[in-house]
């Protein structure tokens, strides 16, 4: 059977992945820019500011605001040390009670909040975000720099969460063995893999863990 073909950028089958997050990954990310068979010039380079709602009762779900639209992922399993998520809704603000009531809050595993209007502002939703005390507005800068190795989608990423900055680097393919290949051949292949969730709940204090490097 032949391998799906993946494309920076592009949706595909629920991936795999790896990612890691530290102070600094010089050497890897030297390694993984040389591996890198040349990519699109839409994925050199992308710049994103985004918020990130963290849940201190839930580890499953992955619930990030960017350009007024929410998206939340959902982790679906576990293998070889990699993990494979799932879009679990896409909502766009003003978003409606209903989404609210029957996907987003849901998602946090938190009590629901009094909903009297049709339809909330993001800026109306954060108020609610913020006024529990198990919900956290994180702001996320990113800094992301696209490749290609050994057919998975990398990328080398700087990430500011509030202001703390960080580097993070991955693989991602729907083949595992892809992966493992390029964590190895970019000397990554003995750190931990931390996701997004995790990672901004080790800057805000909501797990006490410390990143790869």
């Amino acid at each position: 059977m032949s391998k799906p073909n993946l494309e920076v950028g592009a949706i595909s089958d629920p991936r795999f992945e790896f990612r890691t997050f530290g102070r600094e990954f010089d050497a890897a990310s030297e390694r993984m820019a040389r591996l890198s068979v040349p990519v699109p010039e839409k994925v050199w380079e992308r710049s994103s500011e985004e918020i990130y709602i963290v849940s201190a009762t839930n580890d499953k779900n992955n619930t990030k605001i960017r350009g007024g639209k929410m998206d939340i992922k959902t982790f679906i399993q576990e293998k070889d040390g990699l993990e494979q998520w799932n879009p679990l809704m896409k909502g766009e603000f003003p978003i409606s009670r209903d989404v609210l009531e029957n996907e987003v809050f849901p998602a946090f595993a938190v009590d629901m909040p009094a909903l009297e209007k049709e339809t909330y502002t993001l800026d109306e939703f954060l108020t609610m975000v913020r006024s529990n005390d198990l919900l956290k507005a994180v702001r996320v800068e990113k800094q992301r720099f696209g490749y290609m190795v050994n057919d998975t989608i990398c990328e080398v990423a700087n990430v500011w969460i509030n202001g703390a900055k960080l580097v993070s680097i991955n693989s991602e393919s729907t083949v595992l063995e892809d992966i493992l290949k390029t964590m190895k051949d970019v000397g990554v292949d003995n750190f931990e893999n931390i996701n997004y969730l995790q990672a901004v709940k080790r800057v805000i204090g909501m797990i006490d863990k410390p990143f790869a490097t």
